[in-house]
């Protein structure tokens, strides 16, 4: 099979194709014949060498990617969940090795879920990391109520347009903060309200959040924390929970931490419902072919990818 291989830390150009063997399952996985993936900002900083890097480095060869849309051609002697012929998705093995730039990926069947009739393979592909991260922040971290402020910070992004619709379907009232040409896209989404963090700082308008998603870093954590209440909650995925930002959260008597994401088929299901429902939507920017992984790559190192890109495998 052909496998998109990382040759070593560095730039895109470092993703190489390369014949390699079909894996083998094991008594708890499948093999799965790879329709579709999704790329996401992880992918681009393990590349670099960063992120999970130096977890993958010595279990070579070293294949990125863990979100994958497909169908089931073989399934270990102890899975009973799923059958030969079965279309799947979901985030296999994160935090881990989850080698979804392969025309063929095992994976454990517990972090699978049965693909929607309704939903194409690219939506389903693109519904796996982004629409878990906005799960299970919003559901199992922040534990978002009916009613309550949230601010989500890159609201038209990967993560952000679900974590919108997430937080909608929740009966969160919603801020976004995105760029001016994003507007009408965040509106769409289910947002009540939008910051243009292009020309305007979001503290000097939100007010009494009870809740702060934040998908950005940098000093967006520290300067979040002005717009939440007492009691509030700040929840961040991309770093700048600093020693600076747990002490003043603190004294204001906020919480904040960090989450990461975590590989788990139920939540997929949930997931997997409400997109069949049409209740959460996967907005694709772009699509590529497998060959062209390295400007997937490039394009999510703009920074400026409206919801998600998929590269087609097969």
């Amino acid at each position: 099979m052909k496998a998109i291989i990382l040759k070593e830390a560095g730039g895109p150009e470092n993703l190489v194709i390369k014949d390699i063997p079909v894996p083998v399952p094991k008594k708890d996985e499948v093999l799965v014949k790879v329709k579709a993936i999704s790329v996401n900002p992880v992918d681009i900083k393990t590349r670099k060498g960063l992120s999970l890097y130096n977890e993958l480095k010595n279990d070579e060869p070293i294949i990125l990617g863990w979100d994958i849309a497909g169908e089931v051609v073989q399934t270990g002697e102890d899975v009973t969940s799923l059958e030969e012929g079965d279309e799947v998705f979901g985030m296999i093995n994160f935090p881990g090795h989850g080698k979804a730039y392969a025309e063929y990926v095992t994976a454990p069947a517990n972090h699978l879920a049965e693909k929607p009739d309704l939903i194409s393979t690219q939506e389903a592909a693109a519904g796996t990391l982004a629409a878990l991260t906005a799960w299970q922040v919003l559901l199992d971290e922040a534990k978002l109520q009916a009613g309550e402020k949230i601010l989500i910070h890159a609201a038209a992004g990967g993560v952000g347009h679900f974590a919108v619709q997430i937080a909608k379907y929740l009966g969160a009232y919603v801020i976004g903060t995105a760029s001016e040409a994003n507007y009408d896209f965040v509106k769409e989404l289910g947002a009540d309200d939008f910051v243009d963090y292009t020309k305007e700082k979001f503290e000097d308008i939100v007010k009494d959040a009870d809740v702060v998603f934040d998908t950005v870093g940098g000093d967006n954590p520290l300067r979040s924390l002005a717009v939440l209440k007492e009691g509030g909650r700040l929840v961040a995925i991309a770093g700048g929970i600093t020693d600076e930002v747990t002490e003043i959260a603190k004294s204001k008597k906020i919480k904040a931490w960090r989450h990461l994401v975590h590989s788990n088929g139920d939540d997929m299901e949930q997931i997997a419902e409400l997109m069949e429902a049409g209740t959460i939507k996967a907005y694709i920017f772009k699509e590529y072919p497998f060959e062209e992984i390295a400007e997937a790559h490039r394009q999510i190192e703009t920074g400026k990818t409206r919801g998600k890109v998929i590269v087609i495998v097969q």
